[in-house]
Formats: C-alpha cells, structure tokens, sequence
C-alpha cells in the first residue's frame, strides 16, 4: 500500500492507501490525536485542543481505544490516551466532499471508532469522507462532581466529541472533505450524542445535518447522575465529599479505576438513572455541555435547527436478550414507567401504570418464556422506540428543517447482533442496520445482488444522499428505491420502512404509540 502525506494545522500525517468493497481506491488515515492526552491532572476534565507535533505523524494504524470493557473478548483493555480519529477519503482534492462524522453507541461504556466495527469500505464509494471517533467512557468520561473548585461537572465524554468536531471543522479540507458540509451521525448512545449535539450551546456551527440511529437525548439509556453518592457506596465509604472522593480517585490506576467502576450497579430498567453518562451540568462555566433539561430546550425550540434523519429497528428490544441474561420476563411491572414521567414507585398511580402495561403487553398472563414477544415490543418501546417517536413529534413543532423518519425492517445475514444472540424470531434487532453501512471484522462474503449487497446500496444511499444534499430521496433514478420518502408534516407522522424492498406509510406502531400516549395523560393531569 502506498503511504501518503498530508498536513493539517498541528503538522504532518502519514497515510495509506487501501481499497473498498468494489475494489475502488480510498485514502486512510488513523490514529489522529485531536486533543492533549487526558491523563494525570486532565483525567475526568474537559477535553484541552492539541499541540502541534514534530515529524511526521504516523496515521497509518489505530491509536489507543479508550479504556473499557471489550464486547467480544469481555476483558478490560484501551488506554486513557485515546482522544484519537480515523478519516477515510475517496480523494485527496477538489471538488471538496460531504464529511459524515461517526459517533459510536456502546451504552457510554463500551466500543471505540475503530475498524473492527466501523470500517469505511461501503460508504466512502459513496463519494463522502468519513470519520470515526474515540471518546471517553465510563467514569473517565462521565464523572459528575457538583463542587466547582473541582471543574469536574460531568459530560467530558460529549465535550470530546465536540473537540473532535472542531478539529474536524479547521483540518477536514486537507483530506478533500468539505469544512461547510457537515452531517454528524451515530447510533444507540451515539445517536443520543448526535442528539445532545444538536441541544449544546457548544456545538453551534460546526455541523449542518443529524442523523440519529435508534437513539434520543430523551431516552434514559444515556442518562447518568451525580457520581459522589454511588461511589463512595461502591467503596464502602459513607458520607464522602467531592473533594475527598476525587483524591482517591486520581490515586488509582486506571485498571483499578474500572475495577471499582463495575462494581456500581448498572441497571438497565427506564424506571432508573445510569451510573455514567449524560448529566444537566450542576453549574454553568464557558465550557458548559447542557444546563436544562433536553426536553425544555427541544419544546423551546432553542436548538441547532439542522436537517434531521432518525429511526428504529422493528424489534429493538431483542437486545435486552442479553441485558437480562436470557430471562426475557419481566419482574415488577413498576420497573418499566420511565423515571422521565416522576412518579413514585410504590405509589397508587404507579401500580395503576404498571397493571395497565401488564395488561397491554401481556393480556395480564404472567410473563413466561412462553410470552416472550410480549417482553420484546415492551423493552422495544420503553428503551428505544417511545424516546425516539417523542423526538420526532417534539422537533417536528419547533423545526424549520426538515425532519425524516424511518423504521428498519430488513433481516439477512447483515443482521449480525440478532445472529450473535442466537435469536431466529422475525424482526430487527437494535444495532442491526450498522450491518449495511459499515463493514466489520465479522462480515462474511457478499453475493451480487443478493438481499445483504442491495440492502448496502439501499442504506448507504439513503445515508449519504442525505448527507449530500438535505434530502435522503436520491438526485437520480435508482433501481432499488423506487419510493419517495416524505418528510415528517403535520397530522400523521410520514415514514420510510427499509425491509428487502422500501415502502412508505404513517404512524408506525400505531396502537403501541397510542397507548403510550394514554400513559403520559395520566401523569400530566396530577
């Protein structure tokens, strides 16, 4: 592979040379360092832009993965100098190409923006340059403190990605991306990232279009809290103060670090804030991520006013398969009314909530291994569907923008979290659609013109078109979609379904959306 040179504002890059999935040439670039390494007395504060390097820069393999918990190897690894992009590109030169900026999910504890996962070869024949970040997870990125001597108010993770938008916005021209032409997009938390990027007063202008993929700023997936209480439990330390907190904090090495972190309660209930992630900072300062709630400033209407694609897969809760440990039931009905709604476990209205859910879902049956569809469209709905319906409904009332919905169905070997979990029931499940737009280590071959290589075409048009002009419907005639898919109006909600062949129709999940929309009339009449 040839190497290639480019210079950006910090310095010199080295590069590579690779081919995509039609065999085509593109441009590799990894490992780029976009802020100082947050280590020593940057660890848990925000992100500080970088200084520039001597030499050459070799941009020629990944740099560090932030340290976490891997999903396949289940073992703690990554460093915590990881603040590191990946761009790939089609070309080096002008004309200057759409930029599409990736943002991973991985519930603010797992993943990176590597290759492994995330690899270039079906978007950039697209003629778009993308790029793949790393940020910070866990406690690393996530730790909340509410004293503010300490400048330690939560939401590092989400500033990093900022920083890396920024140096994506001065440096991305000499990769022959347009600086002006920016679509952010990310799926699960990193869709609720692209979310909350669109509500930060620090985001402003260094993007210009969002997709977001089975995510929500309104979801509670992506909800942390403030980090005192909770760790000094999980030390067995009773009435700690900030102060004392971050002291032992700052003398552990990092694996010791997660050590204690894993020992906090990670609870995957709606009814329950997260250990780490996103945090209405405690106090304000220049570098504040969010000081409201998301919801106050979506109905406001006090938002980047971009572009907007969002969808969900049809059955996003087989994911929770694996979070409940293959128990697939329901325990205390109390547990599935989102904290987001504050009403109080135990209390009349909340048993009345949770036997109108039971009664719904299940037909008032005991939930069973029998019944499991019933536990499916719940943990659908409750995780992900119902946030991401809201968003839609809310940003359609205070958007100029056009805002364009949809729902994926299609299911073939691409699906690779449903085939991983061993489910054969139909639908799709959360994460499966990444599948089609990026290839990973676990992609098997692809036959011409089979279900998987037209549904890449499919998604990859869809995406990039977008990314391309406002508007996901392709410029010109296009042999597999043959639909046109409007964007979301007044009155019914207009939707495309991406299954082996695109329809179009309003109001997905009618009935399940109606009844959900009865359950939150009975917490605003109190």
């Amino acid at each position: 592979m040839d190497q290639i040179l480019v210079s950006v504002k910090q310095g010199h890059l080295r590069g590579k040379e690779c081919k995509d999935y039609y065999g085509r040439k593109y441009y590799s670039f990894q490992g780029i360092p976009y802020a100082r390494p947050p280590v020593n007395e940057l660890r848990f504060k925000a992100p500080l832009p970088l200084d520039k390097w001597e030499g050459v820069l070799d941009a020629t393999k990944e740099g560090n993965r932030c340290y976490a918990r891997h999903n396949f190897f289940q073992k703690l690894m990554g460093s915590e100098d990881c603040l590191f992009l990946n761009i790939y590109t089609p070309s080096l030169h002008s004309p200057l190409l759409p930029v599409m900026f990736w943002i991973h999910g991985g519930g603010y504890v797992s993943d990176s923006g590597s290759s492994e996962l995330y690899a270039p070869d079906f978007l950039v024949p697209e003629d778009v340059v993308l790029v793949t970040i790393n940020y910070r997870l866990g406690m690393l990125g996530f730790l909340s403190l509410k004293d503010p001597s300490l400048g330690i108010p939560g939401n590092a993770g989400l500033k990093d990605q900022v920083l890396a938008l920024k140096w994506v916005k001065s440096n991305i021209e000499q990769f022959g991306g347009d600086p002006n032409n920016i679509t952010i997009f990310g799926q699960s938390v990193g869709g609720g990232s692209v979310h909350y990027l669109m509500l930060s007063p620090l985001s402003k202008g260094i993007f210009h279009k969002a997709i977001i993929q089975s995510g929500s700023a309104l979801s509670n997936r992506g909800r942390g809290q403030y980090s005192t209480p909770l760790i000094s439990k999980a030390l067995k330390l009773n009435s700690m103060t900030d102060v004392e907190l971050l002291h032992v904090l700052k003398e552990l090495a990092v694996e010791e670090l997660f050590e204690l972190q894993e020992k906090i309660p990670e609870p995957y209930l709606v009814s329950v804030h997260r250990p780490f992630g996103f945090v209405v900072e405690p106090y304000l300062t220049e570098g504040t991520f969010l000081a409201e709630e998301p919801i106050d400033i979506i109905k406001s209407g006090r938002y980047h006013d971009v572009p907007l694609m969002i969808g969900f897969t049809s059955r996003e809760g087989f994911y929770a398969t694996v979070r409940y440990n293959n128990v697939q039931m329901v325990g205390d009905f109390e547990d599935e009314i989102a904290c987001s709604l504050q009403v109080a476990k135990g209390t009349e209205l909340s048993k009345q909530i949770a036997n109108k859910i039971k009664k719904f879902f299940y037909n008032n049956e005991m939930p069973s291994m029998l019944n499991t569809d019933a536990f499916h469209l719940l943990q659908t709905d409750n995780m992900f569907l119902r946030p991401v319906y809201n968003t839609v409904r809310y940003h359609r009332d205070t958007a100029r923008c056009p805002i364009y919905f949809y729902r994926v169905s299609i299911d073939s070997q691409l699906n690779a979290e449903k085939r991983f979990m061993g489910i054969t029931k139909p639908g799709v499940c959360h994460a499966d659609e990444l599948g089609y737009l990026f290839m990973s280590e676990s992609t098997a071959k692809i036959a011409p013109g089979s279900i998987e290589d037209n549904g890449i075409k499919v998604f990859t048009t869809l995406w990039t078109s977008f990314a391309k002009t406002d508007n996901p419907n392709p410029t010109e005639k296009h042999p597999l979609i043959d639909v046109l898919w409007k964007p979301v109006k007044e009155g019914p909600i207009d939707f495309l379904d991406i299954g082996e062949n695109l329809t179009v129709g309003v109001n997905p999940e009618k009935i399940r959306m109606a009844f959900w929309d009865g359950i939150d009339r009975m917490c605003s009449v109190r």
